[in-house]
């Protein structure tokens, strides 16, 4: 059984938040019914259940489940799950994806024509803050615990914690900040910036690699929680972008990171690339941080929930997806499938393209059979098989955030970038050797040499990233780093509400903070263009 993987929904994070600092609310003077981090948590049991709701902050969005009880007044269960919005920031505002619903401005993201007002971008920011809330508050519950376990659910907090403000760097660049150290009550969060929130989650980052287990190590072993893997990933994600986020090149800081992440060797590549997305994805070898999810037990219409179903419509049979019946909604471009050679899938294993009654050309949004449509996901299990929990209605699939290929590939962009550390042949092995289980192990295929500073070795690398990591959350990211994704050096159908694609202003490498905080918090600054 996945360990985190039926999540505890317990109301304490959100209850203790409510506590001011102020004397007579005190939870010492509260009175012997109040939940307070001093009644809850007694036991390390205690403190896990508490963990496990840190966990279940990305993938699901209430206290009920699928609808009905969210952790956020006003916002849907099924649109204001984390892992939704993160999945369509990242992949409807690019080629990679568009969806066909009128479902307020969820169009805006592939027309890149969002507003400060926009409800979706909201969601996404309200998330982030609303787990950066809850790690914070399980921080400081259990920051005196002499308990070993209970200090490793520290660290493991402190990482999810890290994970969020990511996103907010990478998102929305000038976030509100606040820590364990930041006591509930009536203040207005300081806005940090890209330099100063770097600066933290590299000394955050760095701190918890001496405090997080090795994979596969006694107290490490659980799948779904965050270990020493996790962590080197995302300090090679902070390293690879901070060229972006601060102006400031960290390729060799970047390979550093992966290298350590390499000696583990716990990780490998699985030997049937869609394992990586199927019911049973927990048993590949190569996933290194996931996020987790069982039908009988974390039920939402967000998440992988979402990313399955909204792939389904048209002739397309849901049961071959493990699913009761589709959504009809997200597809690929035409600019996204011309990165394959072949998407028949009989040469590049990763063409996973539904194209019976789909046309490659978009000429309405609207329309599911306008794209094709995308097989990469699935509720059922490799080699084929019903998912355990055999609750069509709601999946078992993890959704895989951190994975080996992503890290081999990085690796070889950090060299090619000027990276030091490692050398040609390593970085080329690297690449190869993703791109040999694409074509079922045939060497006819490898890349050759990489060269340092490379321009053409960079764009076969980031065609190479859109084919191995489509739909994983990666493309935004990967475009703005590439300096492709606003402006005109790259086209896909609709960029910028145009049928043959439109530049738009740079500033859209951020989003807008929301209006709404704008209001309540008046010492926020907006971002550029908003």
């Amino acid at each position: 059984m996945k360990s985190l993987k039926t999540y505890t929904l317990v109301l304490l994070a959100a209850t203790i938040f409510t506590v001011s600092c102020t004397g007579d609310l005190d939870p010492q003077n509260v009175g012997n019914k109040a939940v307070t981090a001093a009644t809850v948590y007694k036991t390390p049991a205690d403190y896990l259940s508490g963990l496990a709701k840190l966990y279940a902050s990305f993938a699901l969005s209430g206290q009920q489940g699928p609808a009905g009880n969210s952790d956020i007044a006003g916002l849907d269960e099924g649109f204001g799950v984390y892992l939704r919005e993160l999945w369509n920031v990242q992949e409807l505002t690019t080629d990679e994806a568009v969806i066909s619903w009128n479902d307020q401005t969820v169009k805006n993201f592939h027309w890149q024509s969002w507003t400060a007002n926009d409800v979706f971008i909201a969601a996404m920011y309200s998330r982030i803050m609303l787990s950066v809330t809850y790690c914070n508050e399980f921080i400081r519950a259990s920051a005196t615990s002499t308990d070993p376990l209970v200090k490793q659910y520290n660290a493991e907090a402190r990482f999810l914690r890290a994970l969020a403000y990511w996103h907010a760097l990478d998102m929305f660049g000038n976030p509100p900040f606040v820590t364990e150290k930041d006591l509930p009550g009536a203040f207005n969060p300081k806005q940090t910036n890209p330099a100063n929130l770097f600066a933290y989650l590299d000394s955050e980052l760095q701190a918890l690699v001496s405090l997080l287990p090795a994979p596969g190590t006694p107290g490490g072993a659980d799948y779904g929680h965050a270990t020493k893997g996790a962590v080197y990933m995302l300090q090679a994600k902070l390293y690879l972008n901070a060229q972006t986020y601060i102006g400031t090149a960290k390729y060799t800081e970047c390979i550093t990171a992966l290298k350590n992440l390499f000696q583990l060797s716990t990780y490998s590549l699985a030997g049937n690339y869609l394992l990586n997305f199927a019911a049973n994805n927990m048993t590949s070898p190569e996933l290194i941080f996931t996020i987790n999810y069982d039908g009988a037990h974390s039920q939402s219409y967000g998440g992988m929930d979402y990313i399955i179903h909204a792939a389904v419509g048209g002739s397309m049979n849901p049961g071959s997806f493990g699913i009761a019946g589709g959504w009809g909604g997200t597809r690929v471009t035409s600019a996204f499938v011309g990165k394959f050679a072949d998407p028949s899938g009989a040469t590049d294993t990763r063409a996973q393209f539904y194209t019976s009654g789909q046309s490659l050309q978009i000429v309405d949004i609207g329309q599911f059979t306008n794209g094709y449509a995308i097989k990469k996901f699935s509720n059922r299990t490799i080699p084929d098989g019903p998912s355990a929990s055999g609750v069509p209605d709601f999946v078992d699939t993890d959704f895989p955030m951190f994975r080996l290929a992503d890290a081999k590939l990085m690796l070889a962009e950090a060299f090619v970038r000027g990276g030091s550390g490692t050398d040609a042949t390593t970085a080329t092995q690297h690449l190869n050797d993703v791109i040999r289980r694409a074509y079922n192990g045939s060497t006819s295929y490898d890349h050759s040499t990489l060269s340092a500073g490379s321009s053409s070795d960079l764009s076969d690398l980031l065609d190479e990233r859109a084919r191995e990591l489509y739909w994983e959350g990666h493309r935004r990211t990967d475009l703005i780093r590439y300096g492709q994704f606003s402006n005109g050096s790259y086209m896909w159908p609709w960029k910028g509400n145009v049928p043959g694609g439109a530049a738009v202003p740079s500033f859209r490498n951020l989003f807008p903070i929301p209006s709404t905080d704008l209001s309540a918090n008046p010492t926020l600054k907006q971002n550029t263009g908003y």
